[in-house]
């Protein structure tokens, strides 16, 4: 069995708890405008690394003193990393028997067989919510977002803590109706922990340069701090959830 890697971050503070090694793998369905990185894409991309379960884990197990020290493990990224169940499935079951916990950074949009699969060994979900608008998502990402909400229903009822990330991009996603038909879905569900909310950048605009692709956010500019602290207010109402920005 054989995982398609875009790269590996063995030192992240960003994707869950504590200190973590981020596996980013190669493939996603989705098209989103903003993506920074368009170049994992392409799930049979020749820039990509490829790793057996047991070669991957000892990258992983490098990192174990920091993990037990920090609250921390590993983290699947993308990519989409459900497009690799198979290959996820047999990592976390080896990251149960060195006691390394176990989560997923996904966008959701596959196939709950896809998920289910790798729920029952996963620790923690991150996951994303590009847009709770069906037409809005399909503009913004190429997709319906059906799949994506239901997946999330399909995690709440198994038990699994959520992390859910938000990208406010303005005129984007930052319309105050849709805000607060996101909080009251998010609301619903118990295991939501918390909701991070990530400020849009551009960073990512000079790959889509290198690919080739047609950025079309150009002129789309950061929101402003005092913009995200209403927003964060505003959904923390009416979720009932912990807001935080990154």
């Amino acid at each position: 069995m054989i995982g398609r890697i875009h790269s590996i971050d063995t030192f992240s503070t960003l994707d869950g708890p504590g200190i973590r090694t981020v596996v980013f793998m190669q493939g996603c369905h989705l098209r989103c405008k903003y993506c920074h990185n368009p170049d994992t894409w392409e799930v049979k991309s020749l820039s990509a690394q490829e790793y057996s379960p047991e070669e991957l884990m000892e990258v992983i197990k490098r990192s174990k003193p920091y993990f037990l020290a920090s609250g921390g493990g590993l983290t699947f990224s993308g990519g989409e990393p459900l497009l690799h169940d198979d290959f996820i499935k047999a990592v976390f079951l080896l990251c149960r028997e060195e006691n390394i916990s176990t989560a997923i950074d996904t966008s959701l949009y596959v196939k709950p067989a896809a998920l289910l699969k790798v729920l029952p060994l996963t620790d923690l979900v991150l996951a994303d919510i590009k847009h709770i608008n069906e037409e809005k998502s399909r503009c913004l990402t190429g997709m319906s977002n059906r799949l994506n909400l239901s997946n999330l229903k399909l995690i709440d009822s198994h038990d699994i803590p959520i992390w859910i990330r938000y990208v406010i991009i303005p005129a984007w996603t930052d319309a105050l109706e849709d805000l607060e038909e996101m909080a009251a879905f998010v609301g619903q569900l118990e295991h939501v922990e918390r909701i991070d909310l990530l400020p849009y950048h551009s960073l990512g605009k000079h790959k889509w340069d290198l690919l080739g692709l047609n950025y079309e956010l150009n002129g789309v500019t950061a929101p402003s701090p005092e913009a995200l602290e209403q927003l964060k207010n505003i959904i923390s109402a009416i979720s009932g959830k912990p807001v935080y920005l990154k």
